[in-house]
């Protein structure tokens, strides 16, 4: 079994997700042992990039003070090797085809499991231009986690069937950020991803209390944070971590209770 699988083996996953160095490298290494010690059972470490195109607002103003500070693809990657000694919780990268593209696929993917990185996602990357990772991917070990949004309705089944790790679905159109609903039907494509597949699904976007957490984790195999999480680091900055590490704690709190 895949360590991401395994991420869902406790119950209900809370998948958390940090952009490396923002402020900088020290503190997110801080944030994602917080996350990892109050419950997170996979964290998605962002590689910041110029140009996110799904991200909103706050997961930008996050990329570019990383950027501003920095941090750079073998910085991260250092930082990931040292973080990896005590961390044992499954981590992705999350970040643009355009950074792996230009670091060199190969050479990325292979640090990728030289480092413990358990798996990629690369929301930027159509289902069928894949192929383009794939293989590599497959060749290092690295699962690449597929994405459904609200719109992929006729390819969901398509996407499902070819899937590796565990699916990501995307809660609503738009970039990544808090909302107060999410109005998409999950349900059906839940449903749909089910007919298809035995891996879990996580869903994400949008995502930020506890009773929003409980009703899609209801639905689905886990839920993915991300913004909330990168406000508490706009707000709280180098002493983010402990304010983190609350928050992971009262979210798995609230998914942990539909076991």
């Amino acid at each position: 079994m895949s360590s991401i699988r395994k991420a869902f083996e406790n119950g209900k996953a809370f998948i958390a997700f940090v952009t490396c160095g923002d402020p900088d490298l020290e503190t997110t290494a801080a944030v994602v042992r917080a996350a990892a010690e109050n419950g997170a059972d996979l964290i998605e470490l962002g590689i910041p990039f110029s140009d996110p195109t799904a991200e909103g607002p706050v997961i930008q103003g996050a990329n570019l003070r990383a950027l501003n500070g920095g941090v750079t693809t073998d910085r991260i990657f250092a930082f990931v090797k040292a973080l990896r000694r005590d961390v044992k919780v499954p981590m992705v990268f999350m970040t643009y085809a355009n950074v792996v593209f230009s670091y060199g696929a190969e050479r990325f993917i292979s640090a990728c499991r030289e480092l413990g990185i358990d798996g990629l996602i690369l929301p930027d990357l159509p289902f069928e231009e894949k192929e383009e990772f794939q293989p590599l991917c497959s060749r290092y070990g690295v699962e690449l986690i597929s994405l459904i949004a609200p719109t992929s309705e006729n390819r969901i089944a398509m996407i499902a069937k070819e899937a590796e790790g565990f699916l990501y679905i995307v809660s609503s159109l738009g970039v990544t950020g808090t909302r107060s609903e999410i109005k998409t039907d999950l349900a059906s494509i839940v449903r749909v991803v089910r007919e298809n597949t035995d891996l879990p699904c996580a869903i994400g976007f949008g995502i930020s209390t506890p009773e929003q957490a409980k009703k899609l984790a209801a639905l689905s195999d886990g839920v993915i944070v991300g913004s909330a999480v990168i406000k508490l680091l706009e707000r709280y900055g180098t002493d983010a971590a402990a304010h983190v590490g609350a928050y992971v704690k009262s979210m798995k709190d609230a998914i942990t209770s539909l076991h």
